[in-house]
C-alpha cells in the first residue's frame, strides 16, 4: 500500500471517532478502528495533531460532492435534479459540520489543515488558517465550484427561467446552506418545491 493510500485509509477510519470524541480521540482508538499498529499512524502523520488536521481537511474537501452534483442526469425533470443536488450538498454540510463542531468544542486544532485549508472556529464554522494569506479562499473556491455545478442543472431550462441559471444557482445554494444548518423543518423535496413554485398555491396572488 502506498503511503498516500495508507494515510487515506487511516483518515477514513478516524473520521467517525473524531466526530464522537473530538480532539480527545486517541491514536490507539484510531489504530484499532483501522486494524493497524499505533506506530503506523505516527509513521504516516508524525503526531496526532497532523492526523486531526488531515481529518478536518478531508471533511472540508468538496470533490466527491461536486462530482456527484455534476453527474446528475439532465434527462431528469428539473425538480428531481435539484432534490438530488440538495441531498448531496446537505450531506456534505452535515459531515463538515459534525467534524468541525466536534473539534471546535473540544479545544480546536493547534495547526492548520494540510494545504492551508480552513480550520474550525468556535461554533463549528470553518475559518481561514493563520498565515494562509488568503482568508477564506478555499471556501470561496468551493462555493464558486458548487454554483457552477448547480448552474449546469438549470441550463436545459434556460429559455423558461425567470432568471439566468447562474443567479438561480446562487439563490438555491444559499437556500440549501441555510437549511443545512441544524435540524431543518423542510425536507429536500419540500425545499425544492418551495424554491420552484413559491409559497402561494397555484393561481394565488399576494
Amino acid at each position: 500500500m502506498s503511503p498516500e493510500r495508507r494515510r487515506e485509509m487511516i483518515v477514513k477510519a478516524a473520521l467517525p471517532l473524531v466526530v464522537e470524541y473530538g480532539t480527545s480521540v486517541t491514536t490507539a482508538q484510531v489504530a484499532r478502528a483501522a486494524g493497524i499498529g499505533e506506530g503506523t499512524i505516527f509513521r504516516a502523520f508524525g503526531d496526532k495533531e497532523a492526523l486531526l488536521a488531515a481529518c478536518m481537511a478531508e471533511a472540508l474537501r468538496p470533490d466527491d460532492t461536486l462530482a456527484h452534483v455534476s453527474a446528475i442526469s439532465l434527462d431528469l425533470p428539473l425538480a428531481d435534479r435539484l432534490v438530488e443536488a440538495a441531498e448531496a450538498l446537505r450531506g456534505y454540510l452535515a459531515r463538515m459540520g459534525a467534524v468541525a463542531g466536534a473539534l471546535a468544542t473540544t479545544g480546536g486544532l493547534r495547526r492548520p489543515a494540510p494545504g492551508g485549508e480552513p480550520r474550525p472556529a468556535p461554533g463549528g464554522e470553518p475559518r481561514a488558517a493563520e498565515g494562509s494569506g488568503r482568508p477564506g479562499s478555499g471556501r470561496e473556491e468551493s462555493m464558486a465550484a458548487s454554483r457552477e455545478a448547480l448552474a449546469g442543472l438549470f441550463e436545459p431550462e434556460r429559455d423558461r427561467l425567470r432568471l439566468a441559471p447562474e443567479r438561480l444557482a446562487e439563490a438555491f445554494q444559499f437556500l440549501v446552506m441555510a437549511a443545512g444548518r441544524g435540524p431543518s423543518p423542510l425536507g429536500s423535496e419540500e425545499l425544492v418545491d418551495l424554491f420552484l413554485n413559491g409559497a402561494l398555491g397555484a393561481g394565488e396572488r399576494p
